[in-house]
């Protein structure tokens, strides 16, 4: 079965329309509704329902679609056996990263990896780490570096290279900043700006402050770390920060016996072969770890 009739499967389902499909394809929107005519005849099942301009997955679609994506990782798993044929480590490198290890832990590594590989083209997306992880999952990126998921993720090997403690911090006028001596039912009474309540790190403070019985309730929400950081420093809420990210606007609150630390590092998909790229970006990644 011809793997470019799969790729515009998933194409259209990824971009959500067929035109969409074709401009990230560079095809005609002719030559996608031929491949995908040519895949449903191949299959025996129709994959979409045309609705006026957009297009639904049928229930065949849907139940397709996992090994559509699985079919098109194997064939670029076989791509990257035969590049690793190769002594020289060249190609692309699709490579995902957070939005904040790629600000404050990566610029050091990419300086030192483009310096040292200038034959690899990286292809770098930010996205949050739960999608990262979709991505690896999916093959749509060989290496994700993230805050890792606790507990970790059982489909994906990772390998943590940095711990990345976090503190509570309040903005100066706000009324624990001068308080003195601070817990963490304190807090509950006044409203919290934190990561959504679907991410990783969200759930590592919920973890560490529900031994207080603290029960986390947001007033706003944001996956950018220094958003929050913004919107604590301006009196909205207290929030939960990478210590590291200490700003003049900020007053950090100690709380007797809490401790909140995050794991930062990258992680791959168990049964996919590593391009030469990805390995050496891995190397250069352990030689760092703390």
């Amino acid at each position: 079965m011809q793997t470019e009739a799969i790729r515009a499967f998933v194409t259209v389902c990824d971009q959500g329309s067929f035109q969409a499909a074709a401009n990230a394809l560079h095809l005609s929107q002719p030559t996608i509704s031929k491949r995908l005519a040519s895949l449903e005849t191949r299959l025996g099942h129709e994959l979409f329902d045309r609705v006026g301009r957009g297009v639904a997955l049928t229930e065949a679609g849907r139940a397709y679609l996992p090994h559509a994506r699985e079919l098109l990782a194997v064939v670029q798993d076989g791509r990257r056996a035969l590049d690793n044929l190769h002594v020289e480590t060249t190609g692309p490198l699709r490579l995902a990263l957070s939005h904040h290890v790629g600000l404050h832990r990566m610029p050091e590594v990419l300086r030192a990896y483009v310096a040292r590989h200038p034959n690899v083209t990286p292809e770098i997306v930010f996205l949050d780490s739960e999608a990262a992880c979709r991505s690896v999952v999916n093959g749509d990126c060989e290496l994700a570096v993230i805050t890792l998921p606790t507990p970790p993720h059982p489909g994906l090997v990772e390998d943590c290279i940095w711990n990345d403690p976090m503190s509570v911090f309040v903005g100066q006028d706000h009324a624990l900043a001068n308080a003195g001596q601070v817990n963490v039912a304190d807090l509950a009474r006044y409203p919290a700006v934190l990561p959504p309540v679907e991410s990783y790190t969200y759930d590592i403070v919920a973890a560490a402050l529900a031994p207080y019985g603290l029960t986390l309730d947001p007033r706003m929400t944001s996956h950018y770390l220094e958003t929050l950081r913004m919107l604590a420093g301006v009196g909205i809420g207290w929030t939960v920060l990478p210590t590291s990210m200490q700003h003049p606007e900020l007053t950090r609150l100690e709380l007797p016996g809490v401790h909140i630390e995050r794991r930062l590092g990258a992680i791959r998909h168990p049964r996919r072969s590593l391009s030469n790229a990805a390995r050496a970006l891995l190397t250069m990644l352990d030689a760092r770890r703390d």
